[in-house]
């Protein structure tokens, strides 16, 4: 008996009916499609999106050279050379981050004690070369100053909810 109802049903094309009735239902409800460079979706605080590097209130780097970012980095992105300073601080001499191997995991944020790498909501880039995406310790500081407003805004909302 089964066998004959599966035979009907597929003879009938019953799925077929089901699937163009909801498509049909769908057909003239209002679109929700983004028109992206017009329009921008909202996006988490915890949005992770272009690396930066920040700076102290002074203008002095919060990076000291600890290299748990680069350990911990499971695409190995990062290379991080540092040396030791005459007041016996130590810094980093060369950050360097391959954009092309990121994977935007946020490990790197999370483990760095003194919260001198961020991922920041910018994800409008882009590279012409695979060069272009291989960002240096000026362009991280640089992407670091230009985005330090948000930043802070981003790191307050998410110890507010921690």
């Amino acid at each position: 008996m089964e066998k004959m109802i599966g035979f009907f049903k597929s003879f009938l094309l019953i799925e077929l009916l089901k699937g163009m009735a909801l498509t049909g239902r769908y057909l003239f409800s209002r679109k929700i499609t983004v028109q992206f460079p017009e329009e921008k979706t909202p996006q988490g605080y915890r949005f992770r999106g272009l690396h930066a590097l920040r700076r102290y209130e002074n203008g002095e780097e919060r990076c000291i050279g600890c290299k748990l970012c680069e350990a911990v980095c499971p695409a190995l992105a990062i290379a991080i050379e540092s040396e030791e300073r005459l007041d016996g601080t130590r810094r980093t001499t060369r950050y360097d981050i391959d954009m092309t191997l990121c994977i935007f995991c946020g490990l790197c944020e999370e483990s760095c004690p003194v919260d001198a790498i961020v991922e920041t909501r910018v994800f409008e880039y882009h590279g012409e070369k695979r060069g272009d995406l291989y960002y240096t310790k000026p362009m991280l500081l640089a992407m670091g100053d230009k985005h330090e407003k948000q930043i802070a805004r981003d790191k307050a909302a998410d110890a507010k909810y921690r």
